[in-house]
């Protein structure tokens, strides 16, 4: 481990890996950001198009890490580590689209409370993720354990938010099976995104350890 970090001292530094990681955070937002259009009186289909366009976006910068990973002896942390960070945060994108493509694929029209309070969360997690991937670059490992807290803490409000959604759905009489199925289908894949979000976390306090 320790030759390894000299290693990289003594070569040149290879910050476009810092680059593309801190771009992918900025998309997640991005993602979220449009879906939420959705409760803001968007139509699914403007949605569904806009999230579209930001997970090509994204899945141009998992091909740009993948690259610069073969081609690269010495990363600025083990390629391992960029390539399932890169990986996670490309899940969270696309399972933003996935929610995006479901609201148009159920014939979904409106954003429930409950799914726009989840899609609220989304936007917070991917709030902190993008704020939180800069200070790997700048070694920040501390602040990078306290922001990994939040977002634990954001995945944990996105469960209770979407068990009592489903609790909610399956115990009204007034809503009949299709509408529940069709809700039901949003609201896990945008707790799924918002789960990745953890995954997220995970990795990045583990990085914290790990280098710090």
């Amino acid at each position: 481990m320790a030759l390894q970090g000299l290693i990289r001292w003594l070569l040149p530094k290879e910050d476009h890996f810092y680059d593309y990681i801190e771009t992918q955070g900025a998309l997640c937002l991005d993602a979220a950001n449009a879906l939420s259009g959705f409760k803001n009186g968007q139509t699914a289909e403007q949605v569904r198009d806009a999230v579209q366009v930001i997970e090509h976006k994204a899945d141009d910068y998992v091909h740009k890490m993948e690259d610069a990973l073969a081609r690269t002896f010495v990363t600025p942390i083990d390629r391992e580590d960029l390539q399932k960070l890169s990986s996670e945060l490309d899940d969270v994108v696309d399972l933003t689209n996935l929610a995006a493509r479901a609201c148009v694929v159920y014939g979904v029209t409106k954003a429930s409370p409950e799914v726009s309070k989840l899609m609220d969360l989304l936007v917070q997690t991917t709030t902190v993720i993008k704020d939180s991937l800069p200070r790997l670059r700048r070694h920040d490992y501390a602040g990078l354990i306290e922001q990994s807290r939040a977002l634990r803490q954001l995945e944990k409000d996105a469960d209770v938010i979407f068990r009592g959604a489903v609790s909610h759905l399956f115990q009204n009489d007034a809503i009949d099976a299709k509408q529940l199925l069709r809700e039901k289908e949003v609201l896990e894949d945008i707790e799924r995104a918002v789960d990745h979000c953890d995954n997220v976390a995970d990795l990045l306090s583990n990085l914290a350890v790990k280098l710090g």
